[in-house]
C-alpha cells in the first residue's frame, strides 16, 4: 500500500545522527545502563539492553565502553543514576512533540525543556495531552529497491503489524514493540537488512511544514535534540526539504 512520502526525512534524519556521534555515544551509554538496570545485564533475556548493545555497535562504540555501562547499571561500577521522564507539548501551529529523557536532575531538565519550547515557538503541555497521538511500536525501514513482495511476505509471517511503501520506494514495516527484536532478527535471516530499525512513538496523524514554518519547527526540534538529558524527540511533524 502507497503512503506519504517519508524516506528521504528518514535518511536525513539518520544522517544528522551520524554526524554527533559523541552525543549518539553518551545517549546509548545511558539507555545501555538504565536497561542493564532495570531488565538485567544479559542481553539473551533483555531485548531492551540487546537493541541498545546493537545499536552501540552499529555507532562503533568500542565494546569496553558498552560493558561499562552494563556493569553500571548492574551496579558492579559507581554512576549516575538516572531516571526517565517524558515531556509532552506543541510546536509550530499546533504539530505534537514527545521528549523522552534520561536525567540524574529532574528540575535542571524540566527547566532545559521548557526554555527550549518558549524560545522557538513551542508550549509544553501536560503529562498525556499529545501521548494519545502516537503509537509505540517497533519501526523498520528498507531502501528503495527492495522488493516490496517478498518483505511483505516476510515480514506478516514474522509477526509485523503492516507494511506500507512510500513515494520514494522507501518500505516501513512497523511491529509491536515487544516483538521488535523477533521480528527483526526473523527478517535479517531472511536477507533484508533495515537501514534504520527502532522502537519509537509514531504519530497517527502527520502535518508537512513548508517554507518559513520547516524552518521554525526545525529549529525546536534542533533545540530540544541538543539537550544533554534527551533520549528522543517524537513528532507529527514532516519537514519538507
Amino acid at each position: 500500500m502507497a503512503g506519504h512520502s517519508k524516506w528521504a526525512n528518514i535518511k536525513h534524519k539518520k544522517a544528522a545522527t551520524d554526524a554527533k556521534r559523541g552525543k549518539v555515544w553518551t545517549r546509548l551509554i545511558k539507555e545501555i545502563t538504565v536497561g542493564a538496570r532495570l531488565g538485567g545485564g544479559d542481553i539473551a533475556t533483555n531485548p531492551r539492553l540487546r537493541l541498545a548493545v546493537e545499536k552501540a555497535a552499529d555507532a562503533n562504540m568500542p565494546k569496553d565502553n558498552v560493558q561499562r555501562a552494563i556493569a553500571r547499571g548492574t551496579g558492579g561500577l559507581d554512576g549516575a543514576n538516572y531516571e526517565e521522564i517524558r515531556y509532552e507539548g506543541y510546536g509550530i501551529n499546533g504539530a505534537a512533540i514527545i521528549v523522552d529523557c534520561m536525567t540524574d536532575n529532574r528540575v535542571r531538565t524540566v527547566a532545559e525543556v521548557r526554555h527550549a519550547f518558549s524560545k522557538f515557538g513551542g508550549n509544553m503541555g501536560a503529562e498525556g495531552s499529545v501521548a494519545f497521538l502516537f503509537k509505540h511500536c517497533g519501526q523498520l525501514w528498507f531502501a528503495p529497491g527492495t522488493s516490496e513482495d517478498a518483505l511483505l511476505e516476510a515480514a506478516l509471517e514474522a509477526g509485523a503489524d503492516d507494511v506500507v511503501t512510500d513515494e520514494d520506494g522507501g518500505i516501513e514495516v512497523t511491529c509491536p514493540p515487544f516483538d521488535f527484536s523477533s521480528v527483526k532478527e526473523a527478517l535479517e535471516k531472511a536477507g533484508f537488512k533495515a537501514e534504520v530499525a527502532e522502537i519509537t512513538m509514531k504519530p497517527a496523524t502527520e502535518t508537512v511544514f513548508t517554507g518559513d514554518d520547516a524552518l521554525k519547527m526545525q529549529k525546536l526540534l534542533d533545540a530540544l535534540e541538543n539537550l544533554d538529558d534527551v533520549q528522543e524527540v517524537y513528532t507529527s511533524a514532516v519537514l519538507d526539504e
